[in-house]
């Protein structure tokens, strides 16, 4: 947080240097707008919407964990020089609000993922270890609402279609091309929310488990799945307490629940735990907030991911 204050303050004398660096690089000499986003899942609509026709970077690097996440000084210039900026919104994305404010953005369109869907808070349910936090607003508890909208595929088609037609609003001459990619990327997303539907009509349960945070709400209250984990999905903590552990434990026991779930980049201790003392099997559910570096140097999307949970989540709920 000391690293955001001080880029902010330094934006104040650095500006001039920024606004003349965008006007030296600007499109970099070859046409495109440039689109920046701050994390994965955006970075990947954008990449199915525009394939090579803008210059694309995402913030976040691979493998990295996006809650501590923290700008460089490039970081702040990418932002500076972009066309389209596009972040999730929410507490962990305090620091972008910062920095928004201390330049000019009258010639950037800023997309938040977060005001292209209706929010929900992020709840702690039972057994659920929750995180303790500071505030200080006159005895009033500030309302956290859950920032991991792209998780449930519906928000996500209506993500992409924000992101398609601010793209085309921008740049007019590939607009053709943009809304042909958008359609059938749409109609992909429709049928992977099609299989999870499907998939868990089918289910004999309707409880899922993770030995780990739960960046899943969206995607629960979708398909109307109830679920129990160490952490909600904002959650910095990486140690569960005792009784957290335990109640997972018995949980698992008592309603003979064959799968526990971890996320990705996670050290899977605590899933770990939970299986050893049940038998149950240790998966991935990807929530696809970040990929590894491997995955992100082979290719790896939103749609394949997601496609492979459906796999997995049928392995835990028949």
């Amino acid at each position: 947080m000391k690293r955001i204050i001080i880029f902010v303050c330094a934006l104040a004398v650095i500006t001039p240097a920024l606004q003349a660096k965008g006007q030296q690089d600007g499109k970099a000499g070859n046409g495109k707008i440039n689109v920046v986003a701050t994390i994965f899942p955006p970075y990947d609509f954008v990449r199915e919407v525009a394939g090579d026709r803008v210059n694309l970077s995402m913030l976040l690097s691979p493998g990295a964990e996006s809650h501590s996440f923290e700008p460089t000084p490039q970081d702040i210039i990418k932002i500076q020089n972009c066309d389209i900026f596009i972040y999730v919104g929410g507490e962990s994305d305090a620091w972008v609000e910062r920095i928004l404010e201390s330049m000019d953005t009258s010639r950037m369109e800023i997309i938040t993922l977060m005001d292209c869907v209706d929010v929900v808070e992020e709840v702690v349910v039972e057994g659920m270890q929750e995180e303790e936090e500071e505030h200080d607003h006159e005895g009033e508890e500030e309302v956290e609402y859950d920032e991991h909208v792209w998780t449930s595929p519906r928000n996500a088609k209506l993500i992409v279609r924000k992101i398609a037609d601010v793209l085309k609003e921008r740049d007019p001459s590939n607009a053709a091309l943009y809304e042909k990619n958008t359609a059938s990327y749409l109609a992909k997303l429709t049928e992977l929310d099609a299989s999870f539907q499907s998939m868990i009509n089918g289910a004999k349960r309707k409880v899922f488990v993770f030995g780990d945070r739960f960046p899943f709400r969206y995607f629960a209250d979708l398909y109307g799945l109830d679920y129990f984990a160490a952490f909600p999905g904002c959650s910095t903590e990486t140690d569960a307490s005792a009784a957290t552990v335990a109640f997972l434990i018995n949980k698992v026991r008592a309603e003979s629940i064959p799968v526990v779930f971890h996320i990705e980049l996670s050290n899977e201790k605590i899933a770990g735990i939970i299986c050893e003392e049940t038998g149950a099997k240790k998966l991935i559910l990807h929530a696809v907030h970040n990929i590894s570096r491997r995955d992100f140097d082979r290719g790896a999307n939103y749609y394949d991911l997601m496609s492979q949970n459906v796999l997995n989540l049928k392995e835990a709920l028949y």
